[in-house]
């Protein structure tokens, strides 16, 4: 079985490592601890944060603990790489806030429960720091000439502006960052974007200066679509994980417009589907490619909103521009909806009922409370008494009749319906 490095590699995840052979044999122990830094400029990440967060989410479904560190204390100065020019500082409130969002969106990709992957502030250790301590114990560890060739910093002294000397700082604080977590929680990978490689190495470093333990980094390339643009800008610009800045719609409709040639490298980084089914996709052309493009676009939606906004934004997209059918035979363990029939069936509400109790029966004024088309066991029994109740498509007349397995459908289902148009679906477990 591949280790989780063998498919981050072969999903096309990552640009660099350090120390290939050792970080193939610290993975391989099993049980590691990786981080990623999140920049808490935002209430929101947005597309373009979706390599590493599928990547932290990759490492834990490999048994591997993912941390995510926000930076709220780095973010209070700001991170000069791909920058050209000084970014607006946030004040400590305005970080927290952010920082809650994000961690609402990370939740959809990462299980936090139990300590399964963490998600830490730096702002917990930085902001205490002595600076006369810290350029003692830390600063000396740091080589000018060396920070200055590092493409973050490179970058700015070439501007018009320069590089201010708070964000000269940064990658100093970043490697310190690593050697906390290093400390705190044998935290030994850091993962980031190629342009995080300077920051990544000067922290492998120091961890190897102050606890003599060797280190390992991961970065990821910028990913672009085929005809050049930014990953994740749409004509209303960046497309958000939040959905009251980029709706479940809006998000769905960004995927199904992937460029031909985009689609098998964006099954590959955004989604969990095998790799096999995905090879297999390369071959498709036309309809069937079309096809693979809603199942990227369902997909995605699925993690980032959930089952319920992925099919609203499915059944919304084929209203608007008509049905097609997915053949069985593309990317078969995704779960959308195949054709109209199954359509139709996820549309309409559902809940379970104990197989013991179906069996028995259930008086029919209770079912239509406990699925939610009346208000109250009285509001059921008036809406039986006035002959607004239908089981099956079959009118009831006593709200005492019961409903049992016997009812089933060959859809193994029971269908109730309320009025005209409330629709409801009993299954068994």
């Amino acid at each position: 079985m591949p280790n989780v490095i063998d498919v981050l590699k072969q999903r096309g995840f990552i640009e660099q490592t350090t120390h290939d052979q050792e970080l193939e044999e610290y993975i391989d122990q099993g049980n590691v601890t990786c981080y990623i830094g999140f920049d808490p400029t935002a209430s929101s990440l947005h597309i373009g944060s979706l390599v590493p967060i599928m990547s932290l989410a990759h490492m834990q479904r490999h048994g591997h603990r993912p941390i995510a560190l926000i930076g709220g204390g780095t973010g209070l100065i700001g991170d000069p790489s791909g920058k050209t020019e000084m970014r607006k500082m946030l004040t400590a409130e305005i970080i927290e806030e952010n920082a809650s969002g994000l961690k609402s969106q990370l939740s959809r990709y990462l299980d936090f429960s139990d300590g399964k992957a963490l998600m830490l502030n730096n702002a917990d250790w930085l902001t205490k720091l002595e600076y006369i301590s810290f350029l003692r114990d830390i600063g000396r560890h740091f080589s000018v000439n060396r920070m200055i060739k590092a493409e973050s910093c490179k970058m700015r002294l070439d501007s018009e502006d320069g590089l201010s000397f708070i964000e000269f700082n940064y990658m100093v604080l970043q490697a310190y960052d690593f050697l906390e977590l290093c400390s705190r929680h044998d935290c030994r990978l850091q993962m980031g974007g190629s342009d995080q490689w300077g920051n990544i190495v000067s922290g492998i470093e120091l961890i190897r200066r102050m606890n003599q333990k060797t280190a390992f980094g991961i970065t990821f390339p910028l990913i672009s679509t085929s005809s050049g643009e930014k990953m994740g800008k749409s004509a209303k610009g960046a497309v958000w994980l939040d959905a009251a800045r980029t709706s479940p719609y809006e998000y769905y409709q960004y995927w199904i417009n992937t460029d031909d040639r985009d689609v098998i490298r964006f099954l590959l980084l955004f989604t969990f589907l095998s790799m096999d089914e995905i090879k297999e996709a390369e071959q498709l052309q036309g309809a069937d490619l079309n096809a693979a493009k809603a199942v990227l676009a369902f997909e995605t939606t699925l993690l980032a909103h959930g089952r319920e906004e992925a099919l609203k934004a499915n059944q919304a997209a084929i209203s608007m521009f008509g049905n097609r059918d997915i053949g069985g035979h593309i990317l078969p363990s995704s779960s959308i909806p195949r054709s109209k029939s199954e359509l139709d069936d996820v549309a309409v509400p559902q809940s379970y009922v104990e197989s013991e109790k179906l069996k028995a029966g259930i008086p029919a004024f209770k079912l239509f409370h406990t699925a939610g088309l009346a208000s109250s066991g009285g509001a059921a029994r008036r809406l039986i008494e006035q002959g607004g109740a239908y089981v099956n498509g079959r009118r009831i007349d006593s709200f005492d009749t019961l409903i049992s397995d016997q009812d089933m459908t060959a859809a193994n289902s029971i269908l109730l319906r309320s009025g005209k148009k409330r629709f409801h679906k009993i299954k068994s477990r």
